[in-house]
């Protein structure tokens, strides 16, 4: 007989986890949650390839950004096609309206949940595989889409039962011309203190400077205090975009604090940005984070469409669960003897029919049974044995309680569920 070896050196690859038992029940209660809460604002969820042809992101997210030039996993094909592991989302969310003819039946609302892949240093919250919820409002213009989505983002982290943990920081990015002279004025003050710059923020200085306000670098940082604000450069719609946003948001009950040092670099990106962070993750502090993007599903070859959205990792949001609700308990199904084996089988498929989850033992002698009974939590064991067989009944002990109740075999599901036998 051959012998087959566990291999222990082989490890997941770096950046990447496995999700078993608590991980992966946290991991469910956030996405089961999420698809619940966002339910009930009208959303619909949708699911897409995890691999694109490359020009949905490297166009997305832009040639500059770190994620296109550091951090995508592409490859490729066998074909020569040029494809990548989706970063993030919305990109993938935005091409498949528009090639699945969806343009012509706005709004459209999109929920998905899925893993996403970056190349990045892992580190607490944060994979090289990582996996997100994310929210999609595609063809909706006013502020009220907007403070709708952001609603929806506190009460999904309502639901997680995290809200106290976290805060919600805004701001307005303006319309084009707001931008347009908001980036003059960057370009200006940068170029005075390019020498002070990081190499990446110099780069970015000549191609898009906003980049330069989301730098981690320490030299950068230490020149934005002093750098222009989009608030002095508001055009009047603008402002009153803003102005009835942040109005709804209070009429909603949605607390927040601006931020003004949010920012998104693509030109596609305008008025609204928001992220809702927290301290208990250290530097990893967001959660949740989004904003309006109304010129991508252009970028994806369909007709400029507004839209806002979010995304939340995961990971991160499982990490500041408190409470999880536990796996059901079972109850043990446990023949007594060869000859009960058949009676046992049909109660077991008739107890998970009436939706109870059930499990029985492969082997093993009645003591063994009822230990691995106690060890899988079970609520009941059902004993069948011959006795009960010939009088069509079964014993069903409370493992809790240790009272032992005999029931009708065809009643034994019913029984289960209600507490009450049925008479024979």
């Amino acid at each position: 007989m051959q012998e087959y070896r566990v291999v222990s050196s082989l490890q997941p690859v770096r950046g990447t986890h496995d999700l078993i038992g608590e991980d992966r029940r946290r991991f469910n209660h956030v996405v089961e949650t999420a698809r619940r809460i966002v339910s009930l604002y009208g959303f619909d969820e949708w699911a897409t390839p995890v691999f694109e042809d490359t020009r949905v992101f490297s166009r997305s997210l832009g040639d500059t950004s770190d994620v296109v030039s550091k951090e995508m996993y592409t490859f490729e094909d066998r074909g020569g096609e040029s494809l990548t592991l989706r970063p993030e989302g919305t990109a993938a969310i935005c091409r498949a309206l528009v090639t699945n003819g969806l343009t012509q039946s706005l709004p459209q609302k999109v929920f998905y949940a899925g893993p996403m892949f970056r190349y990045e240093r892992p580190q607490k919250g944060r994979y090289r595989q990582f996996h997100q919820i994310g929210a999609e409002l595609l063809g909706a213009a006013e502020p009220l889409a907007d403070a709708e989505v952001i609603a929806m983002g506190r009460d999904v982290l309502q639901g997680l039962g995290i809200a106290h943990d976290v805060v919600l920081e805004l701001n307005t990015l303006g319309d084009m011309a707001s931008r347009d002279a908001w980036r003059t004025a960057l370009i200006a003050y940068f170029s005075d203190r390019r020498a002070d710059l990081s190499p990446d923020s110099q780069a970015r200085l000549d191609r898009n400077p906003l980049r330069i306000l989301d730098s981690k670098a320490a030299q950068d940082r230490a020149l934005l205090a002093d750098a222009p604000m989009i608030a002095d450069f508001l055009t009047p719609d603008a402002l009153a975009f803003w102005d009835d946003l942040r109005r709804t948001l209070d009429v909603m009950g949605v607390r927040f604090r601006e931020n003004p040092r949010i920012v998104r670099g693509l030109d596609y990106y305008g008025h609204t940005a928001f992220e809702f962070v927290t301290e208990r993750l250290g530097a990893q502090g967001t959660v949740l984070a989004g904003g309006r993007y109304d010129g991508l599903v252009a970028e994806m070859g369909g007709p400029k469409t507004p839209a806002i959205g979010w995304a939340g990792g995961i990971e991160r949001l499982s990490m500041l669960l408190e409470d999880i609700p536990a796996d059901p308990r079972p109850v043990a199904v446990i023949p007594m003897g060869s000859d009960a084996q058949a009676a046992a089988i049909t109660v077991l498929q008739a107890v998970r029919g009436a939706g109870v989850r059930a499990e029985t033992s492969y082997r093993g002698n009645m003591k063994r049974r009822m230990e691995r009974a106690n060890r899988m939590n079970a609520t009941h064991a059902i004993v069948i044995g011959s006795e009960e067989i010939a009088r069509g009944v079964v014993q069903v002990k409370d493992l809790d309680s240790g009272q032992q109740t005999e029931v009708p075999m065809d009643g034994v599901a019913a029984f289960l569920v209600s507490g009450t036998p049925k008479k024979a």
